[in-house]
């Protein structure tokens, strides 16, 4: 028989126990904060009509959605029409013939598609959290995969500006329940970016600007300057957005220099006066950093208001680890328009792995089974069943070694797992009513009553 090689599609993971208990331990963390404030769960199918997501994400994000192809097309009859649907899906075209469904992009879109079909049923504001994976076909490279989670939490059917304070709160207090104290939370507004647009000639070139600046961290103002004039802008119109990136300074300093450049643009004046009661907003929250970065850009279409991205501290050299903000008509896309809505994304494969390089898992969280019970005969493990039992009517997470084999071997077991205490009853302990209790940690070792053994608790 031929040596099978197995191995994985490039940029998806396995996860081993220890990893699972510490991705749990995030996302539980992010749950409780979402239910906290009024969020309900939702989860939406794996895979969507190929036209619910096209044309959402930018030309870019277009590229990056994963298609599947249509069942039977093994089917002779159908081989020519696929031949030519493949031939056409090379050129760029999609066609129904090879492929109707892909699989999900992001949370957002299936959200708002969600909506759109149930507004009916819905009592609105809507507060929905969804914490399910997605997938992008993207080149996988250090805190970039294929096959990832999300976490989203949005608002739908409420303009108020204070759902978008709510969020800066949510994201410190996710944050530091994380220890992670070190991120940065930036702000801004699509409004001040579809000023910028206006005043370098037309809000018709707000796409290309801002796909164009999205990548300033990555490329430099160099880089973004030729890919703006390779995008059709002029080097006056250049000249202008490179002012504007240049803005610094405290949030009220920022703002100040901001509306001298734009505030003389009903966008513009709209755009400042949202940020100004965000940050305000904010004020009351104990130990929050929320900075106005007019350099933000996030490239996604459908933003309309606030935008929001959380990085991750420079020494990890992780990026950004969350974002989000408003698309007051996103439903408008799927025949509903009129819903506003606003939401965030948490990055959880990117926060596990800025933790783990920061060492911020608490150690207790690897844990599982924390008594062993050791197999010492068939007389003796009916008696340990009792016990192990009860251990497990009191919570306490416990399991029984299945084969009667050396003391060794099963203390080896428990070593490998992590198991901090071992429970041993054998003949003489079965005569006298008690047991052995070690602690594997840090060597000692005690005998109990059986009767009294409740109180022990393994603490």
């Amino acid at each position: 028989m031929a040596k099978v090689t197995v191995s994985l599609p490039q940029g998806t993971r396995d996860f081993g126990p220890e990893v699972v208990r510490r991705r749990q331990y995030i996302l539980n963390t992010i749950k409780d904060v979402f239910e906290l404030y009024g969020f309900q769960p939702l989860e939406t199918p794996a895979m969507e009509n190929l036209d619910t997501l096209m044309g959402k994400y930018g030309e870019e994000g277009d590229r990056l959605i994963f298609k599947i192809l249509n069942n039977g097309l093994d089917d002779p009859s159908k081989e020519q029409m696929a031949r030519g649907a493949f031939e056409k899906l090379l050129q760029g075209k999609n066609t129904k013939d090879l492929t109707e469904r892909a699989l999900r992009y992001d949370l957002t879109i299936p959200f708002a598609r969600y909506v759109a079909m149930n507004h009916n049923q819905l009592a609105f504001p809507f507060k929905r959290y969804q914490v399910q994976p997605v997938w992008r076909a993207d080149r996988p490279q250090k805190g970039r995969y294929r096959e990832f989670y999300q976490c989203d939490a949005d608002v739908v059917g409420s303009q108020s500006l204070i759902n978008e304070v709510e969020f800066a709160s949510i994201y410190h207090e996710v944050f530091t329940r994380l220890k992670l104290e070190d991120y940065s939370l930036k702000i801004n507004s699509r409004k001040i970016l579809a000023a910028l647009a206006e005043t370098c000639g037309g809000t018709e070139q707000l796409t290309d600007i801002t796909i164009a600046i999205d990548k300033l961290d990555k490329i430099g103002i160099d880089k973004v300057k030729e890919e703006l004039s390779q995008r059709g802008l002029s080097s006056e119109q250049s000249t202008i957005i490179e002012n504007y990136l240049s803005v610094t300074g405290t949030n009220d300093e920022k703002l100040a220099q901001i509306e001298k450049l734009l505030g003389h643009l009903e966008m513009g004046k709209k755009g400042l006066e949202e940020i100004a009661f965000v940050t305000k907003g904010v004020q009351n929250v104990k130990g929050i950093r929320l900075e106005i970065d007019f350099t933000l850009a996030r490239g996604l279409n459908y933003y309309t208001g606030i935008i929001y991205e959380v990085k991750a501290p420079e020494s990890v050299k992780i990026g950004s680890i969350g974002g989000g903000g408003r698309y007051d008509d996103l439903t408008g896309l799927f025949g509903v328009p009129g819903i506003p809505g606003v939401g965030i994304s948490f990055g959880v494969d990117r926060i596990y792995d800025v933790l783990d390089a920061m060492q911020l898992f608490p150690e207790t969280i690897v844990q599982g089974t924390k008594v062993l019970v050791f197999n010492m005969g068939e007389r003796e493990s009916e008696a340990a069943y009792r016990v192990l039992q009860q251990l497990r009517k009191q919570g306490v997470p416990s399991e029984m070694y299945p084969e009667t084999v050396k003391l060794d071997r099963q203390f080896k077991y428990a070593e490998k797992k992590n198991i901090p205490f071992a429970l041993i009853l054998g003949s003489r302990e079965l005569e006298q009513n008690s047991c052995v209790i070690k602690d594997l940690r840090k060597g000692e070792q005690k005998s109990i009553a059986l009767e009294n053994l409740s109180e022990f608790l393994f603490i």
